[in-house]
């Protein structure tokens, strides 16, 4: 059985609830950005040709479509609203299916959680293993070196294996692991200052462990583990990483907020904190004496601070400048929290070594550039170049700088490695 819904007509368009464009307009496919003028080797200044004049005109046109376009982003095209009762009916509907679809993401996402914990466990003996050979307490075996040395052969044809006569692994350990470790991580090395090098020399383990399933929010706890120093009295500095209750729309869980440890700093060691000497001088009786000031530092340990999300209720008292460097503080926190357990922990050794950080290096060298199928985009990204004396100096426009600067890569560089 089946009847007709008889549907508003009038001059609708794409049949989006937005009346922006899912993909760009076609007047902005194809078109390269605008670049900064090439300057001569002359240094001489050429009269504008008619063609470039119609380029610059052409580019301004683009970048005022663009911006109208901008201007609908969230606006209602009418299209949904003019849809009968009957139709918004089974809209409704698919709504009341997709609870049941993010019910499912949210169970889904809770059995991964507790799969890491089960691999998190079965990874503990190993990492027990790590830190007796780091700091001394346990030589490693034969079976050890050896496996060792095969990956350092196979990352390097040109290795040599190390020469074993006569010697014998080092009762030591291997000092300031942790702390090279740490500081070959890109970010955490513009943290960790050469004050902060004095603690983290006493730095022998890190560990992440994650929160059992009756606490009442899902989430993970790092631990950082220290020898007695002059420092601090504390010998684990803790930070609990927490997760919202529900996924999020992507499907993944949601930052929450997180909880340092309270550093019992010894005294005139707070490293989170400068002091100065000032001379005060008393007007009346002309007398001077020195004060002593504190004021806040750089350091690694304000790590232990987390920055706190304002509540929902003051965000409107908040400028949008404000809002703005708080969520880029959070966002900095969380990814730390993250590169650490996820990156540094499990591949502490490569981050010791270096490793790592070149790994980093081809991801980000291969993240620079954007990858077109289209082939006009292509011809309009490289021009071609002449060897003739006659003809004017070509002008090549590179990828453009950062990531995702262009409004046409749309292409992920991890599809392109497996074609």
């Amino acid at each position: 059985m089946s009847s007709t819904i008889p549907i508003n007509q009038n001059d609708l368009t794409a049949p989006t609830p937005q009346n922006t464009p899912l993909t760009h307009a076609p007047i902005a496919q194809g078109l390269s950005r605008p670049t900064v003028p090439d300057i001569t080797e002359a240094n001489e200044e050429e009269e504008e040709s008619p063609s470039d004049r119609a380029a610059d005109i052409h580019s301004a046109m683009v970048g005022l479509v663009q911006g109208r376009l901008a201007g609908l982003v969230g606006r209602s095209s009418g299209y949904i609203e003019s849809l009968p009762v009957e139709v918004k009916l089974n809209i409704e509907a698919l709504k009341g299916v997709q609870v049941k679809q993010i019910e499912l993401q949210n169970q889904y996402k809770r059995e991964c959680l507790e799969l890491e914990k089960k691999y998190a466990e079965l990874q503990k003996p190993l990492y027990d293993r790590r830190k007796e050979i780091v700091i001394g307490a346990a030589k490693p075996t034969p079976e050890e070196i050896e496996a060792g040395e095969k990956v350092s052969q196979k990352d390097d044809p040109e290795y040599t294996p190390l020469s074993k006569e006569g010697k014998e692994p080092s009762a030591e350990g291997i000092p300031e692991f942790w702390l090279t470790a740490l500081r070959n991580h890109v970010v955490l090395n513009d943290i960790i200052t050469d004050r902060d090098a004095g603690a983290l020399k006493h730095l022998i383990d890190i560990r992440v462990s994650y929160l059992p399933p009756s606490d009442p929010k899902p989430g993970f706890k790092l631990q950082f583990f220290f020898t007695p120093n002059e420092y601090f009295e504390n010998e684990v500095l803790e930070k609990t990483y927490l997760y919202q209750e529900e996924v999020g729309y992507s499907g993944d869980f949601v930052y929450d907020r997180a909880i340092g440890t309270e550093i019992k700093w010894k005294e005139d060691k707070d490293l989170t904190k400068e002091f100065e000497i000032k001379k005060q001088r008393n007007k009346n009786t002309n007398r001077t004496r020195l004060v002593r000031k504190a004021r806040p530092a750089e350091s690694f340990f304000n790590f232990f601070s987390p920055p706190v999300p304002p509540a929902e209720d003051a965000i409107e008292e908040i400028d949008e400048e404000e809002l703005e460097e708080i969520d880029e503080k959070l966002e900095l926190d969380y990814q730390l929290g993250e590169d650490i357990k996820e990156k540094i922990i499990p591949h502490a050794v490569d981050y010791f070594t270096g490793k790592a950080l070149e790994m980093e290096e081809i991801d980000d060298d291969e993240d620079d550039y954007d990858f077109d199928d289209e082939d006009d985009e292509d011809e309009d990204a490289f021009e071609d170049e002449s060897d003739s004396d006659d003809d004017a100096p070509a002008r090549r426009r590179g990828p453009p700088k950062g990531r995702g600067a262009g409004a046409s890569s749309n292409v992920n560089p991890e599809e392109c490695k497996q074609q």
